[in-house]
């Protein structure tokens, strides 16, 4: 897989209109856009020079304040993670578009089933609680592994509820609204659970959250333009469901999704945390399993960052690995920021690399949190986010970056030269 490179690809300054485009549902297993709003134009906003004001002074700061921005494409480098949910309700209709419109050029649909085993966009086979309205829909509420039971503030117990797309049907589904992911764990309310965004985040754009089926994901990506990263969520029910829906029926039924909507092989990347997933479709689905991304969240082991495991991952098939993002970075005695041991063994094994998540942690200020802790003595402000992203683009090598606002990714690589990447 290589990085194609484009130089003289500019930017564009004005204000992000993240205004959904109008989608005409055709069926309830098909969307699509309106003929005029397809391939949408792209917008940036002020986010990413807001955050190019923020670096500490050095040449790239120079090189991105000096970047043309006047025009800006689209880049595969650029991946919508669950669309754009910074501030958009994830997973839905409003967040993928919005994703698009920054030009994102790769777009993801998480993939858990319902109680009928259709496919549907969702994080987590168990989040529909906090992610939906569902625990003020009585009817639905009752439905859940475990209802909504209020907090006691007398003795501090907090609420409690769990829902899984498993506990309902996919028309039960598609009933609901999709929401910022949150809650307020001392709610005596159902109104008051489905608070909690967090203070970085917004629910400016929360009173419209469409939700999606995995089919219908692939018809609005279509639309807009943009190619594929399904994920095989791990169930959180016993597998094989009801006795006789398999792990192996799961992992096909997603990619058949793909075969009978006519979808080149070439424009999906299907991904799993489980290595057993990406060998199935290596296996057993060759043509889908060359792009199969492994996803990887583990601590960080000697073993598992060895260049004997990353050689057996390579042997096995696996062609990209998908770290979280700390995993490939470290810092040197200068305190500056470099890649990792287990970069530089994923590199030499051949395997190509996608990093997680920018933009999702909230304010840099105090270090990042998860998603920065093996730099995080290097990170004090919300531009150093573009200082990893540049050291993962131009030292680590990952072929693309998924982020919560696809606008800075897109930002980054238009002024880089970074118009996407190819197994060609």
């Amino acid at each position: 897989m290589t990085l194609r490179i484009l130089s003289g690809l500019v930017l564009c300054s004005v204000l992000f209109l993240a205004q959904a485009a109008t989608v005409e549902e055709l069926s309830q297993q098909s969307i699509a856009l309106a003929p005029e709003q397809s391939e949408p134009s792209v917008h940036l906003g002020p986010r990413p020079f807001w955050l190019v004001g923020a670096m500490d002074d050095s040449p790239l700061k120079e090189r991105l304040q000096a970047c043309n921005t006047d025009t800006v494409e689209k880049t595969d480098f650029s991946i919508g993670h669950r669309g754009a949910p910074l501030q958009f309700p994830e997973h839905t209709r409003e967040s993928y578009i919005a994703a698009a419109r920054m030009g994102a050029g790769i777009l993801e649909c998480d993939v858990a089933f319902t109680r009928d085993r259709e496919l549907v966009c969702r994080h987590a086979q168990d989040d529909l609680h906090t992610t939906t309205n569902i625990v003020a829909v009585p009817a639905l509420n009752a439905k859940c592994t475990q209802p909504f039971v209020p907090a006691d503030p007398a003795t501090g117990t907090p609420a409690q509820a769990e829902c899984r797309t498993s506990d309902i049907t996919l028309a039960e589904f598609k009933s609901l609204e999709g929401k910022m992911d949150a809650h307020n764990p001392m709610a005596t309310t159902p109104e008051e659970y489905l608070a909690g965004t967090a203070d970085w985040r917004t629910d400016l754009y929360s009173s419209r959250g469409t939700l999606m089926t995995h089919r219908e994901s692939i018809e609005l990506f279509r639309a807009l333009g943009a190619k594929f990263t399904p994920e095989l969520k791990s169930p959180v029910v016993t597998m094989p469901f009801e006795g006789d829906y398999s792990q192996q029926d799961y992992a096909r039924q997603m990619i058949q999704d793909y075969i009978d909507a006519g979808v080149k092989p070439e424009d999906v990347w299907p991904q799993s945390f489980n290595l057993q997933d990406v060998l199935f479709w290596v296996d057993e689905m060759p043509e889908f399993g060359r792009q199969a991304v492994f996803l990887d969240q583990s601590e960080s082991t000697l073993v598992n960052a060895s260049a004997t495991y990353m050689a057996y991952l390579k042997s096995r098939g696996v062609n990209i690995l998908a770290p979280a993002l700390w995993k490939l970075l470290t810092l040197d005695s200068q305190g500056q920021i470099l890649p990792s041991r287990y970069a530089e063994n994923a590199r030499e094994a051949g395997l190509n690399l996608i990093a997680w998540t920018v933009e999702r942690s909230g304010p840099l200020e105090n270090g990042g949190g998860w998603y920065y802790q093996t730099v995080t003595d290097a990170i004090n402000n919300d531009g150093d986010v573009l200082t990893v992203i540049d050291v993962l683009a131009r030292e680590v090598g990952v072929i693309g970056i998924f982020s919560d606002w696809p606008a800075t990714t897109t930002f980054y690589a238009n002024c880089m030269g970074l118009v996407g990447w190819s197994l060609k």
